[in-house]
């Protein structure tokens, strides 16, 4: 009998994690959450409506020496020019995480379509909602 439970709660467990994004998985979902927050109202699907050059695709990043966590970071932290700095509103992590969110949506030319709807899928999964 004890053998069947153990058993019945491995399958259970494992069944559970599998559900559960992983922690890259997770970090986007917040990436993606942070960037509707803060940065969607400029830069909807990598665009820029204030100066059309200064936009999020991978060619224009890579053109200014912005292809990579860090150097988006550094630009999120302290802004240039019309870009607002976001060190007094997003915490260091939170920083990493966004830039990391808009390196992979880059990469991947802005259609992971889906991205938000793996957020409210998530979400929407967790609460049975």
């Amino acid at each position: 009998m004890k053998k069947i439970v153990t058993v019945c709660l491995l399958i259970f467990l494992l069944i559970n994690v599998m559900k559960m994004p992983t922690a890259l998985g997770a970090e986007m979902i917040e990436g993606a959450e942070l960037f509707q927050v803060h940065c969607v109202g400029c830069h909807a699907n990598g665009g820029n409506i204030v100066r059309w050059g200064k936009n999020l695709k991978i060619e224009t990043l890579q053109r200014n020496n912005l292809d990579s966590v860090e150097a988006i970071a550094y630009l999120v932290r302290y802004g240039k020019n019309n870009m607002s700095a976001y060190q007094d509103r997003l915490t260091e992590m939170e920083i990493e995480v966004v830039s990391a969110y808009v390196l992979e949506e880059a990469k991947n030319s802005w259609h992971s379509e889906g991205m938000m709807s793996k957020v409210k899928g998530f979400w929407g999964d967790f609460f049975n909602y």
